[in-house]
């Protein structure tokens, strides 16, 4: 099963357009209704929707990770990436979601930094 995103709040809308126009299945904190969520509300709304979430908030979102994995608790997985070029961020991520599976995403902590 493929990987679907949720990007949070501060990731430009414009990034899942492009996004969607590859076929990839995203929503966005806009399209949800749920852009005034905390980041640990906003982690559970991804996990209830089986997406993993995509976000430049990378110091809360690690230790949200750390925190799910010493409760035992499972997400989709989580994306950490700094504000960088639209078409940058759109090459890894899509390098990222066409090379791991739904399962292999899950419960980990990426740096789309790595997706080069």
């Amino acid at each position: 099963m493929s990987i679907k995103l949720y990007l949070d709040e501060d990731v430009d809308i414009s990034l899942a357009k492009a996004l969607k126009q590859k076929g990839i299945d995203v929503l966005t904190t806009q399209e949800s209704g749920t852009k005034r969520l905390s980041d640990a509300e906003q982690l559970e709304f991804a996990v209830n929707s089986k997406r993993a979430i995509l976000t430049h908030n990378k110091r809360d979102f690690a230790l949200l990770h750390k925190n799910y994995m010493l409760e035992g608790k499972e997400h989709y997985g989580i994306i950490l990436s700094d504000h960088r070029p639209i078409g940058v961020m759109l090459r890894e991520l899509s390098k990222l979601i066409f090379s791991l599976t739904l399962e292999q995403m899950k419960n980990r902590r990426e740096f789309l930094s790595n997706w080069l």
